[in-house]
């Protein structure tokens, strides 16, 4: 049975050999699939729950692969593994590893200088994370776990509530989020900053 997957604006379509990393053999829809990452993720925020983190731990390069596996490693068989293929976004896929840790020291030193407020520092890394686009799949809702994971446990804020909805689902909430990180890629912060705390 193949994998039929319908994508939504804004996602990045999985390589035909991605495909063949699924781990679940019963998933034949985007919604099947949807429900298994999402009850795996759950596993991933009960991991992260009551954990403490310091800042040269969460900007690694280790520390973002082993996120992303515990997120989707019951699913796919590449999770925390850096795509090997060019998409419809992200850097070039050789310079992911370089431009990881530019981002990485880019955030140290912004939280070291107080460069931007906490909830920027958080923003501007999950904006620059899910641009690079590291893995073949999940860019975003890492992204976005990433970016709590800092406002949370670096800073001792509450989680960004994202538009309290699913974003990887059609509707108005993920619109607004799209074009926010729209506005984010000519270096105007303002809308996601609004839009993550919505």
């Amino acid at each position: 049975m193949g994998l039929n997957l319908d994508y939504i604006d804004g996602q990045t379509p999985i390589d035909e050999d991605e495909k063949e990393g699924l781990l679940i053999e019963t998933v034949s829809t985007k919604g099947e699939l949807d429900e298994f990452e999402q009850l795996y993720i759950e596993e991933a925020l009960q991991w992260i729950f009551g954990k403490k983190f310091k800042p040269e731990q969460v900007f690694s390069e280790k520390f973002i692969c082993d996120l992303h596996r515990r997120m989707y490693g019951n699913v796919w068989a590449w999770a925390g593994t850096f795509r090997k293929t060019n998409k419809n976004i992200g850097v070039d896929f050789h310079r992911i590893p370089m431009e990881l840790k530019v981002l990485c020291e880019d955030a140290l030193y912004w939280i070291e200088n107080k460069t931007y407020s906490e909830d920027e520092i958080a923003i501007r890394f999950k904006h620059r994370l899910v641009s690079i686009h590291c893995f073949p799949n999940g860019n975003g809702r890492h992204s976005r776990l990433m970016a709590d994971i800092i406002i949370e446990k670096l800073f001792g804020k509450s989680p960004f509530s994202w538009g309290a909805s699913n974003l990887s689902k059609e509707g108005v909430a993920r619109a607004a989020y799209l074009k926010a990180v729209k506005k984010a890629d000519l270096n105007d912060y303002k809308l996601l900053l609004e839009f993550a705390r919505s």
